[in-house]
């Protein structure tokens, strides 16, 4: 599988997830994104694995549902189960210590690695 093909179907299986805890949680496509600061229009895109969310409006959705960030892409599997700082405790912690990088990029960055971390473990 291409790595696009393969980003497609995270971008799939990451908003098919988004919707199942929207709707888990009673909530409307309107309210979910009111709460997290974006259009219904983009959320729905999102939903449908038609748009690629940036880090700080996955957060800014995790936020508005309840839950972290690393727990929703671990949810939608795109970061695996077990792969946390403890994997690589010392990346984390420099990235993590790192006074030029902002909590998004800090987020951002650990996600990636975990993300290519665990496509390589796949192959």
């Amino acid at each position: 599988m291409a790595d696009s093909d393969a980003w497609q179907v995270q971008c799939a299986a990451l908003g098919a997830m988004i919707r199942a805890q929207r709707q888990l949680a009673d909530l409307s496509l309107r309210q979910l994104a009111d709460s997290a600061e974006i259009s219904n229009a983009y959320l729905s895109q999102v939903e449908r694995g038609l748009h690629e969310p940036s880090m700080r409006v996955l957060r800014s959705i995790a936020d508005a549902l309840g839950t972290s960030l690393e727990a929703m892409l671990r949810q939608a599997g795109i970061v695996q189960p077990g792969a946390s700082e403890a994997t690589e405790p010392g990346l984390a912690a420099a990235i993590n210590a790192d006074p030029y990088l902002s909590e998004d990029q800090k987020e951002a960055l650990i996600a990636v690695y975990r993300s290519y971390r665990s496509q390589s473990l796949q192959l």
